[in-house]
């Protein structure tokens, strides 16, 4: 991916090929850096305010310290300025830098809405509830998750601990039975997600039962339809999980509501 854009704590913009951490930054070293995805539809970060709170409430767990006062809606500023049309908003808190970054919406996202996601279940051990909550650039699992689910023939991967169902590797898991919509609770293994609080908040405006609990894999094999939720892909359907078909095959009709829904508020 070819950055838009880059900007920097006490630096404003810099050159997109110029380097911005240190080398002896542990963000490098361990991966103990904090991060904020999002996007910018005309010139509006869409949730900043939420995804900022989250960055905030990272920082402790990870042992960075915080913020300056509105140092981070500054960059965010700054990029706006800088950037025509919509892009991805980046923020990264480390231990010695705070960089924005903006870069392109990511091609195909539509297409891949249109026909739905092929999952692929990945085990996997119950994450540390110390880092419970906290969104850190530490993505050596998912990634292979990601590459996991690919060498399967399939789109991404859906983790599942004990026979509990988690998370995607970025993005949180719903599913629908009738009017009852279902997705994990937030705790080890599943981060808060902005658009899946946002997404909530939609279906209860759509007349939508929603619920949270820790479910079983069985849960998904009966569902009417099945989607993920994620700042930059939004409401994505999903058609299969493995070998089994999501209801009839084909992206459900809530998530296209939802679907909908999000991009009147994101773009209104």
């Amino acid at each position: 991916m070819k950055l838009l854009a880059v900007a920097v704590e006490g630096r404003g913009l810099v050159d997109p090929a110029e380097p911005v951490f240190r080398a002896d930054d542990e963000a490098l070293l361990r991966g103990s850096a904090a991060f904020e995805t999002l996007p910018v539809y005309r010139g509006h970060p869409f949730e900043l305010g939420r995804h900022l709170d989250r960055l905030r409430s990272s920082l402790p767990t990870l042992g960075l310290a915080p913020l300056g006062e509105a140092a981070a809606e500054r960059l965010a500023a700054t990029l706006v300025d800088a950037v025509e049309g919509d892009f991805v908003l980046r923020l990264y808190r480390t231990e010695a830098s705070l960089v924005a970054t903006a870069g392109p919406i990511p091609a195909g996202i539509e297409e891949l809405r249109g026909r739905g996601l092929r999952m692929h279940v990945v085990e996997t051990g119950l994450p540390a509830a110390l880092v419970a909550g906290a969104k850190a650039t530490s993505y050596a699992l998912g990634l292979a998750a990601l590459r996991e689910a690919e060498r399967n023939g399939r789109d991404d991967a859906l983790f599942v601990a004990d026979g509990i169902v988690l998370e995607a590797p970025m993005s949180n898991i719903w599913w629908r039975r009738g009017d009852m919509l279902s997705t994990p609770a937030t705790g080890p293994g599943v981060l808060p997600g902005v658009t899946r609080a946002v997404a909530w908040e939609l279906a209860v405006e759509e007349g939508l039962d929603v619920r949270e609990d820790r479910f079983p894999l069985a849960e998904l094999a009966g569902a009417d339809e099945v989607f993920t939720t994620s700042s930059v892909r939004e409401v994505m359907p999903v058609v299969s999980i493995d070998d089994v078909q999501v209801g009839d095959g084909r992206p459900g009709p809530v998530a296209a509501r939802l679907q909908e829904a999000l991009r009147l508020r994101s773009r209104g």
